[in-house]
């Protein structure tokens, strides 16, 4: 037991990040730590960071949350995958589909079966091997972790929520015995004269409000990380060039989709997320190729339904802090870093960045090693989802606007080249030790974006063309049986987790 432990944790920022980051700790410490969370009504939040990855789940079940009823008080919506519309080609569509794709044969992964059996004219793609792909083509969903009694893994899944809403969920969930909310702006930091470490926050109304560990989750500002500490900060905009978006809700339009759509458009891309009440709609884009005003308009002529407020304008710089630890703070959120939303990763970034604060928990001497640790996972989380997003605007194969005449011509990171020659050489795919994104994940991005392999393993010639014409078929017709037996997306949430209507 730590003869120092820490006692008061102060985190600066609400929002999602700062009531994931108090509803854990929390959870976690119980009484045996008082949490003080500083936020003030009149900052507002980004809020657009609407959807979300699998790993959210571990969240609730962590914090012992019912999931329905979390989609309940956040209008939320199920989320199978991400359809990207127009980003080889204008024209094409395709999906990273949560999940497993196929199963393996032998000692090999499916795609190299699945690459040697599309040499043949009448191929099926690589989703029809896809359960979650065959739910979101047929507007479907259900809760299954096999498919039948085969093998083959069910459906794997995420949520669509009001970022806001939920946020307001989980400080519902704090006890208000730990987690003490101050409202307030914080006006002056105090740091100890003998190591700089912070030791109290000032308050507007003049309170001052001490601590041993600081969280800042005070956004882009980061007030204590960056604008007190001067933690530093790597702009990765030379790699991704889009530093703005505009974004706007509008009314619900039928079907309601199990996915995320991302629509490239001429400058940049268009997200859409369906929720219950609304759906939430984005305009992504590089500053140096559309102004403004034209990205808002691109944004309101691509909408489905009505308008239901006016487009808000974001700029940001994507990258990350030198530091996202330094002295006795660590930033949680946007003030640790911005990835942009193509891959749905901000809400997984907080979640992840807590998680590894539970288990690197510091007592009130800080050992440098420690925070050394957080910081060499942390950035190494970054860089490699960082190196996923640069992939999908690197591996294109339009030439029709200035701007995707640049991002074909992107210089990419040393990491991200060696992963795109192995797999161009040999159809293999090797996750870089614990990187968020799947083989499957990078799969379905590098076909789906014509990257393609010289040739697949020896191995998958050790079967007979009709063993694998046989394999194939047969778990095709397992995923059709499958999905069929589904209700549609919209009659499974009307069932389980329907929302009441939201207040006026």
């Amino acid at each position: 037991m730590s003869a120092s432990p820490i006692r008061t944790v102060v985190i600066l920022g609400g929002g999602t990040a700062g009531w994931i980051t108090a509803a854990l700790l929390s959870r976690a410490f119980g009484p045996n730590l008082a949490i003080r969370l500083v936020e003030s009504d009149a900052i507002g939040t980004v809020g657009v960071g609407e959807a979300t990855i699998p790993q959210i789940q571990h969240i609730n079940r962590f914090l012992g949350l019912d999931e329905r009823e979390v989609l309940k008080a956040s209008q939320g919506t199920y989320k199978l995958g991400i359809q990207f519309n127009d980003w080889g080609r204008v024209g094409d569509s395709y999906l990273h589909a949560f999940g497993d794709i196929g199963l393996p044969l032998g000692l090999i992964p499916f795609q190299h079966y699945w690459l040697r059996d599309r040499q043949r004219d009448g191929a099926p793609d690589l989703w029809a091997y896809s359960i979650n792909a065959h739910a979101c083509q047929a507007g479907r969903m259900a809760q299954m972790e096999r498919v039948g009694d085969s093998p083959l893994t069910g459906l794997r899944h995420a949520y669509h929520l009001d970022a806001g809403l939920y946020a307001r969920y989980l400080r519902k969930q704090c006890d208000p015995a730990v987690v003490q909310r101050v409202e307030g702006k914080v006006v002056d930091v105090s740091l100890r004269d003998t190591d700089g470490f912070i030791e109290s926050v000032r308050l507007e109304n003049g309170d001052v409000i001490e601590g041993d560990l600081f969280v800042d989750c005070s956004g882009f500002r980061g007030l204590l990380i960056e604008q007190t500490l001067h933690a530093g900060y790597d702009d990765w905009n030379h790699w991704l060039p889009c530093n703005r978006a505009t974004a706007v809700a509008s009314s619900r339009m039928a079907p309601l989709r199990p996915y995320t759509q991302a629509n490239a458009r001429a400058a940049g891309w268009q997200w859409r997320i369906p929720l219950q009440h609304r759906n939430g709609n984005g305009h992504v884009y590089a500053s140096d190729f559309i102004s403004d005003d034209e990205a808002a308009a691109t944004l309101l002529a691509n909408l489905e339904g009505k308008a239901l407020t006016e487009p808000r304008l974001l700029r940001f710089n994507t990258g990350c802090r030198r530091r996202f630890w330094h002295r006795n703070c660590i930033a949680i959120g946007l003030s640790a870093g911005f990835m942009e939303p193509l891959e749905s990763t901000g809400i997984h970034l907080i979640q992840s960045a807590v998680s590894r604060l539970l288990s690197m928990f510091p007592d009130r001497s800080f050992d440098p090693a420690l925070i050394d640790e957080y910081n060499r996972q942390t950035r190494f989380e970054y860089e490699r989802i960082r190196d996923f997003l640069i992939l999908h605007y690197r591996a294109t194969e339009r030439r029709d606007t200035p701007f995707w005449r640049h991002c074909s011509h992107i210089e990419i990171p040393d990491s991200l080249q060696r992963k795109l020659d192995v797999f161009r050489a040999s159809g293999q795919i090797y996750r870089d030790g614990e990187e968020l994104f799947t083989d499957v994940g990078w799969l379905q991005v590098l076909i789906g974006q014509h990257i393609e392999p010289q040739r697949y393993h020896a191995l998958a010639d050790a079967v007979s063309p009709q063993q694998l014409d046989e394999f194939l078929a047969h778990i095709r017709t397992l995923l059709n049986r499958a999905t069929d037996q589904m209700p549609t997306h919209e009659a499974f949430i009307e069932r389980h987790c329907k929302a009441p209507p939201p207040p006026r």
